[in-house]
């Protein structure tokens, strides 16, 4: 193992382990409880993320271990879902800075009063990002953001608001990431080892654990995705996921 493995080790290490001191001091239960009364109220969990904060949307919806009742937004869908015919928009990230689509993206979807969203984005101030926070809070729905405070607070908001994600949402959830994301210096101006992947989908694992834990507290059965790769598993998922239909399943 080289020296820049070690570092990079400690660096992951010393973040979790930060996260789960957080966890034990209480520092989650108000976004734990979001979701579980989402999910007591026949809400959906909408997770939305661009660029590699997409992967955030991946650990909360859909996935063995997760709630069935979740819901991951994604630029895509204006192609798929939307009217948007040419494909050609999603490549770069011109879009996820466009505050313009946010409703046209939101209005895909069917949404209930009792939905949560969150959203997460290491920089917190693309214009998507921002917009679709924004318009979910203007629809009354609660936001849970997972940010990076290091990196936001010291970059320029760039949604017309003047707001970062971070100022938008009801609970902030801070992914520990450094400015810039990279942990560990190759000179030159150059980094590796990007950490918000792996802290963002943490907190995701935790978020979720949580709030199936005080549902199970409570006496009631968690709504939660066994894996499609074990007997009866298709059979499981597709009898909860009926109940939702088409809010955690859009079709075009």
């Amino acid at each position: 193992m080289t020296t820049l493995f070690r570092d990079y080790s400690t660096h992951v290490s010393s973040r979790l382990s930060a996260i789960d001191e957080e966890a034990r001091s209480g520092g989650l239960d108000g976004a734990i409880e979001l979701i579980v009364n989402a999910i007591e109220n026949d809400g959906v969990l909408h997770a939305f993320g661009t660029g590699h904060s997409e992967a955030f949307a991946m650990e909360i919806a859909g996935r063995a271990g997760g709630f069935i009742p979740s819901h991951a937004i994604a630029l895509r869908d204006l192609v798929l879902f939307g009217d948007r015919t040419d494909a050609s928009i999603l490549v770069g990230a011109e879009l996820e800075r466009d505050n313009s689509i946010v409703d046209e993206l939101y209005d895909l979807y069917e949404m209930h009063p009792a939905d949560v969203f969150l959203i997460a984005s290491n920089s917190g101030v693309n214009g998507s990002i921002v917009g679709l926070a924004l318009r979910a809070k203007a629809e009354g729905h609660p936001v849970i953001a997972v940010t990076s405070l290091e990196h936001t607070n010291a970059v320029a908001p760039k949604h017309p608001s003047g707001k970062r994600l971070s100022d938008v949402a009801d609970i902030v959830l801070d992914n520990r990431a450094p400015y810039g994301d990279a942990t560990l210096g190759l000179g030159d101006g150059l980094g590796v080892g990007a950490v918000s992947s792996i802290t963002a989908a943490y907190l995701a694992q935790l978020l979720t654990i949580g709030a199936a834990e005080r549902i199970r507290a409570a006496g009631q059965v968690p709504p939660l995705y066994i894996s499609a790769n074990i007997p009866g598993g298709d059979e499981h998922n597709g009898a909860l996921e009926r109940r939702y239909g088409t809010r955690i399943k859009p079709v075009a």
